[in-house]
């Protein structure tokens, strides 16, 4: 059975810390547009408090996510339990991007950036997203199998060496400037 709550407390901290994956689900308001749902990693989210995370967003081959908070701010992260107890929590609420240098408000890209410890954004992170949650919801998870965590690939942070940051700024006006729905990305 499902329980629901509006902040993220103690246990749900303590199990979003130990997850290695979660996933990021957003959609168009047209009933014609794409539903996203994209897995994330890397060590790249954290909990800002009861009511707010944010995620490193790096580069990636489209920019739904950016382009579907941008238009209507709905935002669901799900973690599911993959080692030990079965368990699937989720955070429901209002996501915002932050670009680099964005004027709006001051520079909070860079003040977010030592809640991941760093001070300069890592090669090939495009914007920060921050949930606004709303909702925390648990449910059992027992039909999730079990998997055991290997390591992280390094095929991304190869990819954006490769790159380089010019090269990424050019990826992002061809690739990301709009979703496959044709909203404004980056």
């Amino acid at each position: 059975m499902a329980t629901a709550r509006s902040e993220i407390d103690a246990a749900a901290r303590e199990f979003i810390a130990a997850q290695r994956v979660f996933f990021v689900a957003t959609a168009p308001l047209a009933a014609a547009g794409r539903v996203n749902l994209s897995p994330k990693g890397l060590d790249t989210l954290r909990v800002l408090s009861p009511r707010r995370v944010a995620y490193l967003d790096y580069t990636g081959s489209g920019v739904e996510t950016i382009a579907h908070v941008r238009e209507n701010g709905r935002l669901t992260i799900m973690f599911c339990a993959l080692e030990g107890r079965a368990n699937i929590l989720r955070l429901q609420g209002r996501g915002r991007v932050v670009e680099a240098g964005e004027v709006e408000g001051g520079d909070e890209f860079a003040a977010l950036l030592p809640e991941f410890g760093v001070s300069t954004p890592p090669l090939g992170v495009r914007a920060i997203i921050v949930l606004e949650v709303e909702r925390v919801a648990d449910s059992c998870g027992f039909g999730v199998p079990r998997y055991r965590y290997q390591g992280e690939r390094d095929e991304l942070a190869a990819w954006n060496r490769k790159k380089g940051e010019q090269g990424l700024r050019e990826y992002w006006g061809r690739k990301n400037a709009a979703s496959i729905d044709g909203l404004k990305g980056l």
